[in-house]
This record gives C-alpha cells, structure tokens and sequence, in this order.
C-alpha cells in the first residue's frame, strides 16, 4: 500500500528486498545436493562453509552448482529436480546447515573450451538482494590459470578449491578473505 509521507512515498518491498530465509521452506527437493550417489563411480564430495563479514558461518543460505561433465560437456538434461539415481545432470542445489556447512556429491568437471575446470556456484543469503555467483576451480595442476585467475590476482585463491575429504570450497561474503564474485549479465554489480 502507497501510503506516502513527508519524506516520500512508501512503497511495497521488491521481491529482491523481501528475500530472507525462505529458502529452506521452498528450494530444496530430494536428492538436490546428490548430483550422483555417493557410491557411484568417480564420486567426489564438494564442500565447504558459507562465512559472513564478520567470520560467522551462515545458517540459512542455499547454494547452487552448475558444472560440465567429466568430458568437459555442458549438459542440457532435463531431470534436474527429480533424481533416478543415475543421470548426471550438472545442477545441484544444497542449503546450508546448522554450522553454515554444505556439501554437494557430483562429478570433477572436465575442462570447457580448452579452459580450466569449475564448478559454477550461486549463493543466495539473507541480506543479499541478488544472488552472487563465483567460479570454484579444481587446483591448477603445474601453475595453469586462465583470464579469470589471472584477474583475480592475488585473491585467485579464493577461487580454487582445496583438497580436502574430497574437494572444499568455503565462501566468504565479505571481509578480508571474501570470494570474488562475478558481475551476472543483466543483474549488475551485487
């Protein structure tokens, strides 16, 4: 309702205002962090903690991944949201638990275009009225990069996965250790 005032109208909240910690009520679905089974072959446990400005693991965030095949393929499958326990679609969704941890069973990606392999990652947090999104590289073997690290500098670390039970990946939304994030075509600078 526009009320109005002295000071301006008062306009309804934008979707992206009203963002908060709904996500845990409506995104998730069964099987969403298992791109494969644990046990199917090649498995790998992508992992980590979602951290705020203040070093604070974030309960209530959900993370998205998008990711090529181990042949480097973009996968175009549909099934996305219902898991058959054996098609590989690329796409996972995880929310965060009780100590900002998430954890994602997929494929390594292979390279795309002759570039490093990733995984895509989308965040989405409360207080954040865009989602953010990053790129998390498998550790460059013999010191290859590509333009991104390259760009990153100094802060290329905060793209490259660690070894670790697995592959782990932690985000920080802020502060001195803060993931770069990507600016996303249409939605600019978050």
């Amino acid at each position: 309702m526009n009320t109005g005032t002295s000071t301006g109208p008062h306009l309804p909240p934008t979707p992206g205002q009203t963002v908060g910690p709904f996500f845990h009520y409506a995104l998730p679905y069964g099987g969403d962090a298992e791109l494969v089974p644990p046990q199917a072959p090649g498995a790998v446990r992508l992992h980590g903690t979602v951290f705020d400005g203040a070093g604070v693991p974030v309960r209530d965030a959900l993370l998205e991944v998008w990711q090529a095949d181990p042949e480097g393929r973009v996968v175009r499958r549909p099934g996305s949201l219902r898991r058959d326990g054996w098609t590989f679609t690329g796409f996972g969704r995880c929310a965060t638990d009780g100590a900002g941890g998430y954890a994602f069973t997929t494929l390594r990606p292979g390279p795309v275009d002759g570039g490093l392999p990733f995984f895509a990652l989308t965040v989405f947090a409360r207080g954040l009225t865009h989602r953010l999104t990053t790129r998390a590289y498998l550790p460059p073997a013999g010191g290859a990069t590509d333009a991104l690290l390259t760009a990153a500098g100094p802060r290329a670390r905060t793209l490259v996965c660690v070894p670790e039970e697995g592959l782990r990946f932690d985000v920080h939304l802020q502060g001195p250790d803060e993931t770069v994030f990507l600016v996303t075509p249409g939605e600019g600078a978050p």
